[in-house]
């Protein structure tokens, strides 16, 4: 609460009780109102800067109770001391949970005031620390509020970034003549288009701390897929991937190992016989974390020397070492290598 002058309304119809009351709180340095009616004290309640209100249950229409039922909904409601007879348990609770802080029992003794400015004193520490809780918390959820959109507006500008690298490395390998060059030049591509493809879905995503994982390996295969393709490798790749969120931090290392293991069933799987399929599947077991990518082609079994220069298969490994993933290769007609790590 802003360090003003706390505000106290006394919705009371005893004019006489109401001036001792607001001698009282004079005294204290607040800042005193009073109405007569439930209706007044709640049109004063509704126009906002009240911070206590001291209530008596009896008005000339109806009761406190609907003072309080009034106040529901009020974004930022001032704390209520609730004043009732002596022998009125029932209401004071009716009070209580209708929203009351506080109660106090209504008598002709000198103790009713002592205690009603006691319990007003408590309620506006209470309303105090309620607000400076409320504001607190506001401010944090504005402020991670302003750091998501900016960190949004950075995966904005990397993916961008990365995708202008992309068409450079696809430039450069339209204009070498050389094959090999070619296709060099083309699997960075794909490579680079991996990592964009993780920053693409984090500023489109409502949470940066995870990529919806189905959508991103989807939208992926589908991009390589069209890449290798135009690039005269015709085989097919079929994905099924389970829609779950990952951490941000492990999708990226994720793309580049789907990116390899499928650009290289594509360049060699069926080399010299007719096109076939690669088969990306990927499930979530408990904790575990479980990638296939197969097909049906001349077959490796991970021993040996590779076909080609071996980096897509050492990409691979280091990308499997940030992930702290197993790779195994398991048996079939064509090539079949799993990937496993925690979730």
């Amino acid at each position: 609460m802003p360090s003003r002058t706390p505000h106290v309304l006394y919705i009371d119809d005893d004019p006489g009780l109401s001036r001792l009351v607001e001698k009282a709180m004079l005294r204290r340095g607040y800042v005193f109102e009073h109405a007569a009616t439930g209706e007044a004290g709640l049109e004063i309640i509704l126009r906002g800067g009240v911070d206590v209100v001291a209530l008596d249950h009896y008005l000339p229409t109806g009761t406190g109770l609907d003072v309080l039922k009034g106040m529901e909904g009020m974004e930022d409601h001032p704390s209520v001391v609730y004043c009732t007879g002596s022998e009125e348990t029932a209401i004071a609770v009716a009070a209580l949970k209708s929203g009351a802080t506080d109660f106090v029992p209504k008598t002709l003794s000198e103790e009713f005031m002592e205690l009603l400015v006691a319990s007003i004193d408590h309620a506006i520490d209470h309303v105090r620390l309620n607000r400076a809780k409320a504001k607190a918390e506001r401010e944090v959820y504005e402020a991670r509020e302003r750091a998501e959109m900016l960190l949004g507006e950075v995966n904005h500008r990397v993916a961008n970034s990365l995708a202008m690298v992309a068409a450079l490395v696809g430039l450069q390998a339209n204009a070498v003549e050389d094959i090999e060059a070619k296709r060099a030049l083309s699997e960075t591509q794909a490579r680079i288009q991996a990592i964009a493809g993780v920053h693409r879905h984090l500023y489109t995503s409502d949470d940066v701390r995870t990529v919806q994982v189905g959508d991103y390996l989807n939208s992926l295969v589908g991009e390589l897929e069209n890449t290798l393709q135009a690039d005269g490798r015709t085989a097919s790749i079929r994905v099924e991937v389970e829609g779950f969120p990952m951490p941000t931090e492990k999708v990226a290392s994720l793309g580049v190992i789907v990116t390899e293991l499928v650009t290289n069933a594509l360049k060699y799987a069926y080399v010299d016989r007719a096109p076939g399929e690669v088969r990306v599947h990927m499930k979530r077991e408990s904790n575990q974390v479980r990638l296939t990518v197969e097909d049906d082609g001349i077959g490796w079994g991970g021993t040996g020397q590779p076909q080609g220069t071996g980096l897509g298969s050492r990409i691979v490994k280091a990308m499997a070492h940030s992930l702290e993933a197993s790779v195994a290769y398991g048996e079939g007609p064509g090539t079949k290598v799993l990937v496993t790590f925690e979730a």
